[in-house]
């Protein structure tokens, strides 16, 4: 019996993560009500990885025999995310993790989140080995944007819980330019702020912003780290579309031109995701549902669809200059 390669190559590596993440769905659908130290994450993955075997979808007529030591190896990695998830509900292995960086001096509740952070890792790794076992080496570049997307928020989530709010001091950096822009659109609709930057023994440098009202009595102040300034969208954002416009075809100008003008709108949405919760908290909303879900939901949407508006937008243009 044979089977067309063809079909194997574009269909295992979205199928072998529907089951885990369908698994997990059922067994913890909070979690996916979550963006930020939570599962959401894992439907636009599913999304970028179907994308990807679409626009890579080879019609090559290459077969091999299903009786194989390379049939059986694949089957074998494409069992590891179902594999893993099954382990970490029906053994001691998240407790393990826990217990195990809870002696690496990871605090609590951070702690509670390290076996997150190992999931999205262990998807990572187990994508990489499904293409390298079903495919080539040469293909691996081709779900680059799916393994990047994963790989970096399990990264991200990982050095958040190592070194949480301000003390991973790289990210840090960029909180302050963007607290201030979010204080000058605050300040242009009539209320007043003040910015200060403390150095806090645990949680090392932590930038708050503090809102009042137009007769000086505080509405709303918040601490902010990097993960609230978007310093992961701006990661997931530049290595998406870079990876993207490598493979695009587009020449260096429109490249660079398409780049940029996608970072500034990124730049721009996590600037009004901190004004949003401001502007929630000082109206009695539920500020911290729209920091955890729907403000970096807005991020991640724009990430995701944005290789699409440009192929789309290419594809007008050369229709108005063929017209024109």
């Amino acid at each position: 019996m044979k089977i067309n390669s063809t079909t194997v190559r574009n269909f295992i590596p979205v199928m072998a993560f529907i089951a885990p993440i369908s698994i997990l769905y059922y067994l913890h659908p909070t979690s996916f009500n979550m963006t930020w130290k939570g599962r959401t994450y894992y439907l636009f993955f599913i999304w970028l990885l179907a994308l990807e075997t679409v626009l890579d979808w080879k019609k090559t007529e290459t077969e091999w025999k299903v009786k194989s030591l390379r049939t059986l190896f694949l089957l074998g990695a494409s069992a590891l995310p179902t594999a893993y998830v099954v382990l970490s509900e029906c053994t001691s292995l998240d407790t393990s993790i826990i217990s195990f960086f809870q002696k690496h001096l990871v605090e609590k509740p951070l702690v509670e989140m390290m076996p997150l952070a190992i999931e999205y890792l262990v998807f990572t790794t187990s994508l990489v080995l499904i293409v390298l076992v079903g495919q080539s080496m040469e293909t691996l570049p081709k779900y680059s944007i799916s393994i990047f997307f994963l790989g970096i928020l399990g990264l991200v989530y990982l050095v958040d819980n190592l070194y949480p709010y301000g003390k991973f001091t790289p990210f840090q950096m960029v909180v302050p330019t963007t607290t201030q822009l979010a204080a000058n659109i605050l300040n242009t609709m009539g209320f007043k702020t003040a910015i200060f930057n403390i150095q806090n023994p645990t949680y090392g440098s932590i930038t708050i912003l503090r809102v009042f009202d137009a007769q000086g009595k505080l509405l709303a102040g918040f601490g902010i780290g990097w993960p609230c300034a978007g310093v992961d969208s701006l990661l997931l954002y530049s290595v998406t579309v870079l990876l993207f416009l490598k493979n695009s075809g587009f020449s260096l100008k429109t490249s660079v031109a398409c780049f940029f003008i996608g970072a500034a709108v990124t730049y721009f949405i996590n600037i009004l995701r901190i004004v949003s919760i401001y502007l929630i908290a000082i109206n009695g909303g539920n500020w911290g549902r729209f920091h955890d879900y729907y403000g970096p939901l807005f991020s991640i949407t724009w990430i995701t669809l944005y290789p699409l508006i440009v192929l789309v937008s290419q594809q007008l243009w050369r229709k108005i200059a063929k017209k024109g």
